[in-house]
């Protein structure tokens, strides 16, 4: 007969993963596919959307040269082949006595009610949510800016996007129409905002190979907003600086050491007094976790909004709740800053909770999170890329432009498997020759 401690372990528990993101997806599938398939526990991910997309990918959703329909994941669809389960919805409580998570209502776009708000019950909570844009209560940044949190935001800006050039064609009907000109701000010169900036370069110039003539690229002004005295200030001067020649090359403003006072509808006013016309204008400065996070079942967060963790990424007042990616703040031992919010730290996240998670279950001891920094790595549209990797190595041109498609490979690849991603990349190759090398619709 058993005894109560090895009932205990031998229970299949219950692993709920809260936030189907690059790490939060990867988790699920490598537990599904460890834990799941062989009965150990039960795997569930929970979402507020249906599919899912790789978010550096949205700032060429954003500029349409991306078509976000053909590089989404169904999670229901993925669920199924991978051994967990997928629940829609959108966390808004945690219950820490009763261990349950609360789901908001579901609805349809119409507001009609298709699920009241309901409790899912967990044994181990893993919260995996991610980051929005902070703003930092801008005057005006809510109301006038757009930014790339999500799949929907991307889809948005980018039909914003070509709606100027549509509403310019238009204008071309009426006599006397003077030369059409678009003015674009994006604020905040990290690794988003500069990707933006050169994705949208690019599709100015493509809008006139399909016809959408009336705003000429010349006429097409970029302006990108920094406050700190270099763009992406995240990463070493070497880089900045060639990133920064690359900009400049494309036609593209660069506004360093200009703070953002107040937007309007036209416009954007700096604290030095000087003011900046903008048509358009996207919001890049800052990330926080969301605000539903602050305090949430009275677990320790920051200012902003992340939850605190230890090094085996459980929250610390709570041994069953871990938390990981871009909304869990983790100070490794001897450092004095926590790790920054980036793909590679929620990539190595996954991989570590997959055996920890397994431990976790078993009633093994928890082994200890190790972050290797391998580099970072920008893309500037087709023409280049920058980064470093291994430490200090500066890289730039084809080679850094291979090491970043390939970043997305391995997303794939662990999702997918190599067969799969391979069929994905020849699928990709084939699309490519036969398509608009942008999204006109």
């Amino acid at each position: 007969m058993l005894n109560k401690n090895t009932e205990k372990y031998n229970r299949k528990k219950r692993i709920v993963i809260v936030g189907g993101g690059a790490g939060g997806l990867e988790l699920a599938t490598r537990l599904g596919n460890r834990l799941g398939k062989k009965n150990k526990a039960e795997i569930i991910l929970v979402d507020a959307a249906l599919t899912h997309i790789w978010k550096p990918l949205l700032h060429e959703v954003a500029s349409g040269t991306l078509n976000s329909h053909d590089d989404q994941l169904n999670y229901f669809a993925h669920a199924k082949k991978n051994n967990f389960e997928f629940y829609l919805g959108k966390m808004i409580n945690i219950d820490r006595i009763h261990k349950t998570i609360q789901l908001e209502e579901l609805s349809s776009h119409q507001g009609e009610t298709i699920a009241p708000s309901r409790a899912l019950a967990y044994d181990v909570l893993v919260v995996s949510v991610g980051s929005t844009s902070n703003d930092f209560n801008t005057e005006g940044a809510k109301e006038h800016c757009v930014c790339l949190d999500s799949r929907a935001q991307a889809d948005y800006l980018q039909k914003e996007f070509l709606n100027l050039y549509l509403q310019a064609q238009a204008n071309t009907l009426i006599e006397n129409e003077k030369p059409s000109l678009l003015n674009i701000a994006i604020i905040g010169a990290g690794a988003t905002g500069g990707e933006l900036a050169a994705e949208l370069d690019f599709a100015a110039h493509q809008f006139c190979k399909y016809g959408l003539d009336s705003i000429k690229p010349d006429n097409v002004q970029i302006t990108l907003i920094e406050a700190a005295d270099r763009v992406l200030p995240a990463l070493n001067s070497k880089i900045s600086s060639l990133a920064e020649e690359e900009l400049l090359n494309m036609g593209i403003h660069v506004r360093t050491q200009s703070r953002v006072k107040k937007i309007d509808e036209m416009h954007i006013y700096f604290e030095d007094g000087t003011q900046l016309p903008a048509d358009l204008k996207v919001w890049s400065a800052g990330i926080k976790a969301p605000d539903f996070l602050k305090n949430i079942a009275d677990l320790e967060t920051n200012r902003i909004n992340q939850l605190m963790v230890q090094s085996t990424l459980q929250t610390t007042r709570d041994a069953c709740i871990f938390a990981m990616g871009d909304c869990a703040s983790y100070t490794p031992e001897g450092k004095d800053r926590p790790l920054a919010p980036r793909a590679q730290v929620a990539n190595q996240q996954a991989i570590f909770l997959e055996k920890a998670l397994s431990a976790y279950v078993m009633g093994q001891p928890l082994p200890q999170f190790v972050f290797k920094d391998k580099g970072s790595l920008v893309s500037l549209s087709d023409r280049n890329s920058v980064g470093h990797v291994m430490g200090n190595i500066n890289i730039e041109g084809f080679i850094a432009r291979m090491m970043y498609m390939s970043l997305y490979r391995f997303h794939q690849v662990a999702l997918h498997g190599l067969f799969k991603t391979g069929i994905l990349m020849l699928k990709d190759v084939l699309a490519k020759s036969s398509r608009p090398q942008l999204k006109m619709h």
